[in-house]
Protein backbone atom coordinates (compact mmCIF):
# COMPACT_ATOMS: atom_id res chain seq x y z
CA UNK A 1 0.00 0.00 0.00
CA UNK A 2 2.77 2.44 0.93
CA UNK A 3 4.66 1.57 -2.25
CA UNK A 4 1.59 2.34 -4.34
CA UNK A 5 1.23 5.77 -2.67
CA UNK A 6 4.90 6.60 -3.27
CA UNK A 7 4.62 5.52 -6.91
CA UNK A 8 1.45 7.58 -7.37
CA UNK A 9 3.17 10.70 -5.93
CA UNK A 10 6.21 10.15 -8.14
CA UNK A 11 4.13 9.82 -11.30
CA UNK A 12 2.03 12.87 -10.35
CA UNK A 13 5.21 14.93 -9.84
CA UNK A 14 6.47 13.95 -13.29
CA UNK A 15 3.30 15.16 -14.97
CA UNK A 16 3.10 18.39 -12.98
CA UNK A 17 6.55 19.63 -14.07
CA UNK A 18 6.95 22.08 -16.93
CA UNK A 19 10.02 21.58 -19.15
CA UNK A 20 10.88 24.62 -21.34
CA UNK A 21 11.25 23.83 -25.05
CA UNK A 22 11.58 20.12 -24.40
CA UNK A 23 9.67 17.08 -25.50
CA UNK A 24 9.77 13.45 -24.60
CA UNK A 25 11.03 11.00 -27.21
CA UNK A 26 9.07 7.72 -27.38
CA UNK A 27 10.68 4.34 -27.91
CA UNK A 28 10.91 3.58 -31.60
CA UNK A 29 10.35 0.10 -33.11
CA UNK A 30 14.08 -0.02 -33.96
CA UNK A 31 15.02 0.55 -30.32
CA UNK A 32 12.51 -2.04 -29.14
CA UNK A 33 13.84 -4.61 -31.65
CA UNK A 34 17.48 -4.14 -30.53
CA UNK A 35 16.92 -6.13 -27.37
CA UNK A 36 15.39 -9.11 -29.21
CA UNK A 37 17.15 -9.75 -32.53
CA UNK A 38 15.16 -12.00 -34.85
CA UNK A 39 11.88 -11.34 -33.05
CA UNK A 40 9.40 -8.71 -34.20
CA UNK A 41 9.26 -5.56 -32.15
CA UNK A 42 6.24 -5.07 -29.96
CA UNK A 43 5.09 -1.53 -30.60
CA UNK A 44 2.86 -0.08 -27.89
CA UNK A 45 -0.32 1.68 -28.89
CA UNK A 46 -0.33 5.47 -28.90
CA UNK A 47 -2.42 5.45 -25.74
CA UNK A 48 0.33 3.56 -23.94
CA UNK A 49 3.47 5.04 -25.45
CA UNK A 50 6.31 4.95 -22.92
CA UNK A 51 8.54 8.00 -23.05
CA UNK A 52 12.10 7.21 -22.07
CA UNK A 53 14.19 10.31 -22.51
CA UNK A 54 13.84 14.03 -22.72
CA UNK A 55 15.24 15.84 -25.74
CA UNK A 56 16.14 19.45 -24.96
CA UNK A 57 16.91 22.07 -27.54
CA UNK A 58 18.44 24.55 -25.09
CA UNK A 59 21.85 22.83 -24.78
CA UNK A 60 23.68 21.17 -27.66
CA UNK A 61 27.12 19.83 -28.55
CA UNK A 62 28.93 21.44 -31.49
CA UNK A 63 30.10 18.83 -34.00
CA UNK A 64 32.40 20.90 -36.26
CA UNK A 65 33.05 24.35 -37.75
CA UNK A 66 30.03 24.47 -40.10
CA UNK A 67 27.77 23.26 -37.28
CA UNK A 68 29.14 26.06 -35.05
CA UNK A 69 28.55 28.60 -37.81
CA UNK A 70 24.99 27.42 -38.37
CA UNK A 71 23.85 26.96 -34.75
CA UNK A 72 25.85 29.62 -32.91
CA UNK A 73 27.02 32.44 -35.18
CA UNK A 74 23.81 32.52 -37.24
CA UNK A 75 21.51 32.09 -34.22
CA UNK A 76 18.85 34.73 -33.57
CA UNK A 77 18.92 33.79 -29.88
CA UNK A 78 21.95 34.70 -27.74
CA UNK A 79 24.27 31.71 -27.21
CA UNK A 80 26.59 30.85 -24.33
CA UNK A 81 29.52 28.81 -25.67
CA UNK A 82 31.30 26.53 -23.19
CA UNK A 83 34.78 25.54 -24.42
CA UNK A 84 35.71 22.49 -22.33
CA UNK A 85 37.75 19.27 -22.36
CA UNK A 86 37.01 15.77 -21.07
CA UNK A 87 40.18 15.73 -18.96
CA UNK A 88 39.46 19.13 -17.32
CA UNK A 89 38.31 18.92 -13.69
CA UNK A 90 37.01 22.50 -13.39
CA UNK A 91 35.05 21.97 -16.66
CA UNK A 92 33.19 19.09 -15.04
CA UNK A 93 32.16 21.42 -12.21
CA UNK A 94 31.24 24.44 -14.34
CA UNK A 95 29.40 22.58 -17.13
CA UNK A 96 26.41 21.27 -15.15
CA UNK A 97 26.19 24.50 -13.16
CA UNK A 98 26.07 26.54 -16.36
CA UNK A 99 23.53 24.18 -17.98
CA UNK A 100 21.27 24.58 -14.95
CA UNK A 101 21.46 28.38 -15.12
CA UNK A 102 20.77 28.40 -18.88
CA UNK A 103 17.75 26.12 -18.38
CA UNK A 104 16.35 28.61 -15.85
CA UNK A 105 16.29 31.28 -18.60
CA UNK A 106 13.48 29.31 -20.34
CA UNK A 107 14.75 29.61 -23.92
CA UNK A 108 15.95 33.23 -23.80
CA UNK A 109 19.49 31.95 -24.26
CA UNK A 110 21.00 28.76 -25.72
CA UNK A 111 24.11 26.86 -24.68
CA UNK A 112 26.65 25.33 -27.05
CA UNK A 113 29.29 22.94 -25.74
CA UNK A 114 32.57 22.77 -27.66
CA UNK A 115 35.16 20.10 -26.84
CA UNK A 116 38.52 21.74 -27.58
CA UNK A 117 40.18 18.39 -28.33
CA UNK A 118 37.66 17.67 -31.10
CA UNK A 119 37.37 21.27 -32.36
CA UNK A 120 40.87 22.70 -32.09
CA UNK A 121 40.30 25.13 -34.98
CA UNK A 122 37.37 26.77 -33.17
CA UNK A 123 39.41 27.06 -29.97
CA UNK A 124 42.22 28.77 -31.89
CA UNK A 125 39.83 31.04 -33.79
CA UNK A 126 38.19 32.25 -30.56
CA UNK A 127 41.55 32.54 -28.74
CA UNK A 128 40.83 29.94 -26.07
CA UNK A 129 44.05 29.57 -24.11
CA UNK A 130 42.64 27.82 -21.02
CA UNK A 131 39.61 25.75 -20.16
CA UNK A 132 36.91 26.25 -19.13
CA UNK A 133 36.38 29.35 -21.26
CA UNK A 134 32.84 30.65 -21.72
CA UNK A 135 31.86 33.10 -24.45
CA UNK A 136 28.63 35.05 -24.80
CA UNK A 137 27.73 35.41 -28.48
CA UNK A 138 24.90 37.61 -29.68
CA UNK A 139 24.15 38.24 -33.38
CA UNK A 140 27.42 36.50 -34.30
CA UNK A 141 29.61 38.76 -32.14
CA UNK A 142 31.40 37.91 -28.88
CA UNK A 143 29.95 40.33 -26.33
CA UNK A 144 31.41 38.88 -23.13
CA UNK A 145 33.85 36.20 -21.93
CA UNK A 146 35.19 34.58 -18.79
CA UNK A 147 37.76 31.90 -17.96
CA UNK A 148 37.53 29.53 -14.99
CA UNK A 149 34.85 28.58 -12.51
CA UNK A 150 32.14 31.01 -11.40
CA UNK A 151 29.52 30.58 -8.71
CA UNK A 152 25.80 30.63 -9.48
CA UNK A 153 25.33 34.33 -8.68
CA UNK A 154 28.13 35.30 -11.07
CA UNK A 155 26.71 33.01 -13.79
CA UNK A 156 23.26 34.52 -13.35
CA UNK A 157 24.70 38.05 -13.70
CA UNK A 158 26.63 36.92 -16.80
CA UNK A 159 23.44 35.56 -18.40
CA UNK A 160 21.32 38.60 -17.44
CA UNK A 161 23.93 40.85 -19.04
CA UNK A 162 23.84 38.76 -22.24
CA UNK A 163 20.05 38.80 -22.44
CA UNK A 164 19.87 42.50 -21.65
CA UNK A 165 22.51 43.79 -24.10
Amino acid sequence: MAQRMVLRRFVASLFSRKFPQCHWAPLSPEVLAQGNPGRPAIVPSLARTFFTSRVCKVTFNVQDGPDFQDRVVNSQTPVVVDFHAQWCGPCKILGPRLEKMVAKQEGKVLMAKVDIDDNTDLAIEYEVSAVPTVLAIKNGDVVDKFVGIKDEDQLEAFLKKLIGC
